[in-house]
């Protein structure tokens, strides 16, 4: 029996399998990369800010590295085990331990010397102020209104 070879079909079982990867994480906050926890990000935009939020839980802010210059956030931290002796039992964890680092780029220019930080709960709040070039971006389009009749 002759079967035609399918070149395509190689890279279909591939994406299948990735798909299926990324289908399976149970944490939708991390991307686990080579043991490494990317801390979860949401970025919102102002006329005047970037308004940067980072997810790092169980963390004290002494742990973390934050540096930040016109074009990006750079974070990375240790969030370290704690170590039990327990002889009773076994203990059964899902929490990440170990290094992460993650660099966020920025979509303006900002003025990194004028950032606002607070950590709380968990949740690093970074406020950005942009440089006045950046702010001054916005243009009004003012449109004639042709009135033909």
């Amino acid at each position: 029996m002759l079967v035609r070879y399918n070149p395509w079909q190689e890279l279909n079982t591939l994406e299948r399998q990735i798909n299926r990867m990324f289908a399976d994480t149970k944490v939708p906050s991390a991307v686990f990369e080579k043991g490494l926890v990317i801390p979860a990000a949401e970025l919102q935009e102002t006329l005047d800010a970037l308004l940067l939020k980072i997810e790092v839980p169980g963390m004290n802010a002494n742990d973390l590295d934050v540096q930040v210059t016109e074009n990006a956030v750079h974070i990375s931290g240790e969030r370290k085990s704690e170590t039990k002796t327990d002889d009773k039992g076994r203990t059964v964890t899902e929490f990440q331990y170990g290094k992460f680092q993650r660099v966020i780029p920025l979509p303006a220019r900002i003025q990194n010397t004028n950032v606002k930080a607070e950590y709380k709960d968990g949740i690093l709040n970074l406020t950005l102020p942009k440089t006045e070039q950046e702010k001054n971006k916005v243009v009004k389009v003012n449109l004639e209104q042709n009135s033909a009749g």
